[in-house]
């Protein structure tokens, strides 16, 4: 979901002023509290910025908040890569969470693919099969959590690490073309393999050419 910060001017009822800038908020939290200010009339400014410094104003944060009921949003991705050295076949499985309508789904998917070249270009092509997944789910404009238990991969994407390898530079090309045309902003975050089991699952059995293909409300 989108994040909002608040750049406001507080008046007491003195008529001494002070101005505050927030941390990033939710953006439900975001028009509560701007509805509550406007009520005070404390506050004869607020001003709400989203992270590419945007102003929106309350008409607009509303609208926001009533389209976000009908489309997917809270989106969190889990995605593994296995990768067979000898016949150089790789395993895709992603789970992505979301929820939609006030509730909550799990989607879960696999796919094989052939001439990989190692471990770390079938992780990243993993990723890839992932972010294009919500292009189906009509996923847009809003921040995304990509959890990984791949190191190279997340320090990668998140320009922590350098990137040396072309096999792996074409992937988090495709990914970053994916994701500009998305409208989503991701945040990367590395977890241990054990907290993965369920994607690495779907990646093992797209290895064995068992094919999952799923969505389930939770």
């Amino acid at each position: 979901m989108m994040k909002l910060r608040m750049k406001m001017m507080y008046r007491t009822s003195k008529g001494t002023e002070a101005e505050f800038l927030s941390d990033y908020l939710p953006a439900g939290a975001v028009l509560l509290l701007m509805e509550d200010m406007q009520q005070s009339g404390r506050v004869p400014k607020v001003e709400v910025l989203d992270q590419y410094e945007t102003e929106w104003s309350i008409k607009e944060l509303r609208r926001y908040m009533k389209e976000l009921e009908t489309e997917p949003h809270h989106v969190r991705i889990y995605a593994d890569g296995g990768f067979d050295k000898g016949t150089g076949r790789a395993g895709l499985g992603c789970v992505i969470y979301y929820e939609q309508n006030q509730q909550e789904f799990r989607l879960r998917r696999n796919q094989a693919m052939e001439q990989m070249i190692s471990n770390n270009e079938a992780e990243y092509a993993a990723l890839h099969f992932a972010i294009r997944l919500l292009k189906e789910l009509s996923v847009k404009d809003q921040e995304i959590e990509v959890y990984m238990d791949s190191r190279i991969v997340v320090n990668q994407m998140a320009e922590e690490w350098p990137m040396y390898e072309k096999e792996l530079k074409y992937w988090a090309d495709k990914v970053d073309e994916e994701v500009k045309g998305l409208g989503v902003t991701v945040q990367y975050v590395h977890i241990e393999r054990k907290q993965n089991k369920e994607a690495d699952q779907l990646a093992s059995q797209a290895l064995n050419d068992i094919q999952i293909d799923s969505t389930i409300q939770k």
